[in-house]
């Protein structure tokens, strides 16, 4: 590898919905809901043919996740009792797709930022957990709506969507195959969340992130150095959504959760944790870093007993909210987008030489690091 095809992350952008969901309206919404379920199934309850559904509560959410809010496309219809799902008009094959349009605003920030012309970009990986449609591909339709004459395709690696793209991306600047690499990452993570779940129905939030990586030769003077990255799967069904094109499910999931998203936290936490901490350490050692040394952790934003548990065992320490800093709280779990949003918000204090990683972890299961330093 040569200086001129070194790949670095010159830019962020980050697209937020403006509807904002707080624990308590969800909670609210949620509890009305069981009162009409099981005051509607009230025969079969008393006759033990069904059990009734229990309430939830903001000091169960937060102590379970420690999420206190998260952002939506749109609001109405999920706090809606009746519905307790996202709704919007179908769009038109000549208009714009919703991921699309939110896609294209992070790209956009991200290519203001470094300063580049899309003239300049040769490709786009769309890296998501759950795409709009099976084709034409969602990154052809960011690249066509951002004028970009190059490639793209579509990825999908769950949680880990991103940080797969960003090392696909850069495997590409190393091999000389581009020069410029957009990773965009529009996760309407609202679609596919049982809404009427009490265990999961507080999890998910909408975002856009995107990522720019770049050739060193050309990115701006302010930019990441990628030192290293590195990807894991291990096979697991603790974490699935089972809706696809051979079958004819109601996305809404009602009678069918497994049609949405499902997982089996504890077990989750329980084999997660371990499996993401060595591949941390492991790696950055044959970086010749020392984890301990590492000035900042964005870690995947799904839940925060996980990240504080995994940050110790890097850190070798309890690591403080300026080590490790939280999304979590605002922007609910987004998927492949959580830890970039984290870098995105808190990086700009960093120092040149500082060292830092983006990490993330979910279904598959799935794990992706991403080895950083500040150049400038």
């Amino acid at each position: 590898m040569t200086m001129t095809n070194r790949p670095v992350i010159s830019a962020t952008g980050l697209f937020t919905p403006e509807h904002s969901i707080s624990n308590e309206e969800l909670v609210g919404s949620f509890n009305r809901y069981v009162e009409l379920h099981n005051a509607r199934n009230a025969d079969a309850i008393e006759a033990g043919e069904a059990e009734a559904l229990q309430p939830s509560s903001t000091e169960f959410i937060e102590k379970a996740s420690g999420i206190k809010a998260r952002h939506v496309m749109v609001k109405e219809p999920v706090l809606d009792p009746e519905i307790m799902a996202p709704r919007w008009d179908e769009r038109g094959d000549d208009e714009l797709s919703m991921m699309a349009e939110i896609g294209v605003a992070a790209a956009r920030e991200a290519l203001e930022k470094a300063g580049r012309d899309v003239r300049d970009v040769d490709a786009v990986l769309c890296a998501a957990s759950n795409m709009e449609r099976p084709y034409p591909a969602m990154a052809v339709e960011i690249q066509q709506a951002l004028g970009i004459d190059g490639f793209g395709f579509d990825m999908n690696v769950a949680c880990s969507s991103a940080t797969f793209g960003i090392q696909t991306a850069a495997d590409y600047i190393r091999a000389g195959n581009a020069k410029s690499v957009l990773v965009v990452s529009p996760e309407i993570t609202s679609g596919h969340l049982n809404w009427r779940d009490r265990d999961s129905h507080f999890i998910f939030g909408d975002v856009a992130t995107a990522v720019l990586v770049e050739e060193a030769a050309i990115a701006p003077a302010e930019h990441w150095d990628i030192l290293g990255t590195k990807l894991k799967t291990v096979f697991s069904n603790n974490i699935r959504n089972n809706f696809g094109f051979l079958n004819r499910a109601s996305p809404e999931g009602e009678g069918q959760p497994d049609k949405l998203f499902v997982q089996e936290g504890r077990k989750v936490f329980k084999e997660v944790v371990p499996m993401v901490a060595e591949m941390i350490v492991t790696e950055a050692e044959r970086l010749s870093l020392d984890p301990a040394g590492l000035r900042r952790l964005w870690l995947h934003q799904a839940n925060a007993g996980m990240n504080r548990l995994i940050a110790q065992r890097v850190l070798g320490h309890e690591a403080s909210p300026d080590e490790s800093p939280t999304v979590l709280d605002t922007y609910g779990n987004t998927s492949s987008a959580g830890s970039i949003i984290a870098f995105h918000l808190h990086s700009g204090d960093l120092e040149q030489g500082d060292t830092g990683l983006i990490c993330s972890f979910g279904a598959g299961y799935s794990a992706g690091c991403v080895f950083v330093r500040k150049a400038a």
